[in-house]
């Protein structure tokens, strides 16, 4: 292919951490009592937005440790929305979304964050940094357990791989599996890909957490071993999955 992932170069890039303020409006104090005969009260405040929503419940850096979180790049990015994304199986795509931090399906809102931090997994094959992203994505009513239901389907049918094309790049993958997590969530699905750059090997892992309406999807790459030629296995950073997972249960 012409590049390692976008979640390679990213990792070689250097991200700007971005400052995450909250968003509030004042209002004007004659009008904050209810007239006389009005039902406006505290539980008919007006419910958040989508997009409002995710930017409450996305991870920190509070929420994680010291994990560093920052917004992606956009310069390094596969693609930019799922439109420029081919797939060679088009029942693959939703694990060709998941793994360049694109929503899956149709939301309503979507965020995406990069997290990095120390290795919390004493057997993992990279090298002192962990680079797990999280995407979270906000849908209709049940719009996201048919989207986590494609996602499923998806890791049963693609065990022998499949290649993702977009704005002339390729990224092939060699195989796809299913793997064990921990419950969360309505629902959670876990998976593996394994890839191969310059004849050297790369395990690639994937979860998708379905919490109501909301899908979480976590992705880890060592994009430092892609760029550098060195085999890598880049687990999840359990740290970081668990507390996302926490603040949208």
């Amino acid at each position: 292919m012409n590049r390692p992932t976008s979640t390679a170069l990213a990792a070689l890039s250097l991200l700007s951490v971005t400052a995450l303020t909250a968003c509030g409006g004042s209002s004007d104090p004659a009008t904050d009592e209810p007239k006389a005969g009005s039902s406006t009260s505290a539980s008919t405040a007006k419910a958040p937005t989508p997009a409002e929503h995710l930017a409450a419940t996305i991870v920190t850096k509070a929420d994680t440790d010291g994990f560093e979180v920052e917004e992606p790049d956009d310069e390094y990015a596969f693609a930019k929305s799922t439109d420029e994304v081919t797939v060679d199986k088009p029942v693959c795509a939703p694990l060709a979304y998941a793994m360049n931090q694109l929503p899956l399906g149709t939301p309503e809102a979507d965020l995406t964050r990069l997290t990095s931090g120390p290795t919390d997994a004493p057997t993992q094959l990279t090298k002192g940094v962990t680079f797990t992203y999280v995407t979270l994505a906000s849908y209709a009513s049940g719009k996201a357990q048919s989207t986590f239901a494609d996602a499923r389907k998806a890791v049963d049918a693609c065990g022998d791989g499949f290649t993702a094309k977009a704005n002339g790049n390729e990224s092939p993958y060699d195989s796809v599996t299913a793997e064990k997590v921990a419950p969360a969530g309505d629902e959670s699905l876990g998976f593996t890909s394994t890839m191969t750059f310059r004849g050297v090997p790369h395990v690639l892992h994937g979860e998708v957490v379905r919490n109501g309406d909301v899908l979480a999807v976590y992705f880890s790459v060592d994009g430092m071993a892609i760029a550098n030629g060195r085999p890598s296995d880049a687990k999840l950073s359990p740290t970081v999955v668990k507390a996302q997972n926490g603040k949208l249960s």
